[in-house]
């Protein structure tokens, strides 16, 4: 009779079991929060740019602004935009052929018992940067929310829920 091998013990089947069983399930993993998607749009500063970029979504009816925030220099200005449809939003920039970049972000609803004081002391608990934070013009229930860029999505996002904020994904932002 034959010896068996190390890796036949590895591979037998209640071993198999064992290891993954180890492994956790998606809901054992936790709850993805939701995020948007911002795109940074780069326009010339010059006059009428914003109003000819706020225009194109303006004319079509399956898109709509939900966030902006404008950075301009003496050359060009970036245009952080968060729609309400980003697969919309990427066609008509594409089609109008705009540079721009895109960045997952955080919405994140200010509720009556929270702050934005309190939001940033729990993100500062977890080491978690800041990048750039700008208001949401559409609002959920008629509270407050804000845009967060941080250096993960996924733990902010976690840690704000566990507090309870509400977060808001791209369906809430109609």
């Amino acid at each position: 009779m034959a010896q068996p091998t190390r890796l036949q013990g590895l591979y037998s089947p209640p071993r198999a079991r064992r290891l993954l069983s180890l492994i956790p399930t998606p809901t054992e993993q936790g709850y993805s929060p939701p995020s948007v998607r911002q795109f940074a749009v780069f326009l010339d500063n010059k006059v009428g740019k914003l109003l000819e970029l706020l225009k194109l979504f303006e004319d079509d009816s399956t898109v709509t602004v939900a966030a902006l925030s404008v950075m301009d220099s003496s050359d060009h200005a970036v245009v952080r935009m968060i729609f309400s449809n980003a697969d919309a939003a990427r066609h008509l920039l594409r089609k109008r052929s705009y540079t721009f970049s895109e960045l997952d972000l955080i919405v994140v609803q200010i509720g009556h018992d929270q702050s934005l004081t309190k939001l940033c002391l729990y993100l500062l608990g977890a080491e978690l940067n800041i990048r750039f934070v700008y208001p949401v013009l559409m609002r959920s229930q008629g509270d407050p929310c804000v845009a967060l860029a941080v250096d993960d999505c996924y733990l902010a996002g976690q840690i704000l829920l566990r507090k309870r904020f509400t977060l808001l994904g791209e369906d809430d932002l109609v």
